[in-house]
């Protein structure tokens, strides 16, 4: 049997690459690292690629081991889960890997201007039913902001057609420099190399997924930090199928 809740939490507040600040207590906690993970943390001078929304952590795991001229540092709010790619990282010494347990909605009280490179957003939930909660929305793309180098990279793998649609959308309305985009990421002929090395990275769930058959989309855009950003007025068709045991919850058949 695996190690239980409780249990897993009392051994996160002894690791020293998690740092766990929930909105329920960072009001009242002032977060001092803010601007200076490289100096205090790192202890080096590379970038910093975020993962949001990072779950077990095997994807900022799998990352930090082909770059490790990079840190990385996943994010999320469920402890139980961030526990095994904590663990792993110490288990392996893996320097270059920090965790952050919190909400994603005050990411931006964490990271000062200009200290993050890029952003991975690996199978986040879609939210179909609110545009506010979607990490690419402009509620989302504008806390990056307060954090991204100019032009800094933002990095989607979804499963979802709907968030992905959303996204091109959004990219396309606020003239973002798309980088790279494919709907079959893994039947696309002609990627160029850095794009070919995040193949060989796939976590359980996305495993699965593609076993059933599911196209995995990516898109890999730049954010500049100047202009205001506008949220794409469209309908955009539900995903028919359950991800991570999630439905659409709705009759409606599309959403913006």
């Amino acid at each position: 049997m695996g190690k239980g809740k409780l249990a897993k939490f009392a051994d996160m507040e002894h690791y020293e690459n998690v740092f766990q600040y929930p909105f329920s207590v960072v009001s009242d906690v002032p977060f001092d690292m803010k601007g200076h993970w490289c100096e205090q943390y790192f202890h080096n001078d590379n970038p910093i690629i975020l993962e949001l929304g990072c779950g077990r952590g095997e994807y900022t795991i799998e990352l930090a081991k082909l770059y490790p001229e990079m840190n990385f540092i996943g994010v999320d709010i469920k402890g139980a889960r961030m526990w095994t790619g904590a663990t792993q990282a110490l288990k392996e010494g893996l320097k270059n890997v920090a965790f952050l347990r919190t909400n994603i909605e005050i990411i931006d009280r964490f990271f000062d201007q200009n200290e993050v490179a890029e952003i991975w957003l690996t199978f986040s939930d879609p939210q179909m039913k609110n545009p506010r909660k979607r990490l690419t929305s402009t509620f989302f793309l504008n806390r990056y902001r307060n954090f991204l180098v100019n032009k800094g990279i933002i990095h989607l793998k979804t499963d979802s057609n709907f968030l992905f649609t959303y996204t091109s959308y959004m990219v396309e309305k606020n003239n973002l420099p798309v980088l790279f985009r494919t709907d079959d990421l893994y039947h696309t002929e002609g990627i160029d190399d850095s794009t070919k090395r995040i193949l060989s990275i796939q976590t359980y769930y996305e495993s699965m997924w593609i076993e059933r058959g599911l196209n995995i989309k990516y898109l890999k855009f730049q954010l500049p930090t100047e202009g205001n950003l506008e949220e794409p007025d469209v309908e955009i068709e539900l995903d028919d199928y359950r991800s991570y045991h999630r439905d659409k919850r709705s009759s409606l058949e599309t959403s913006k």
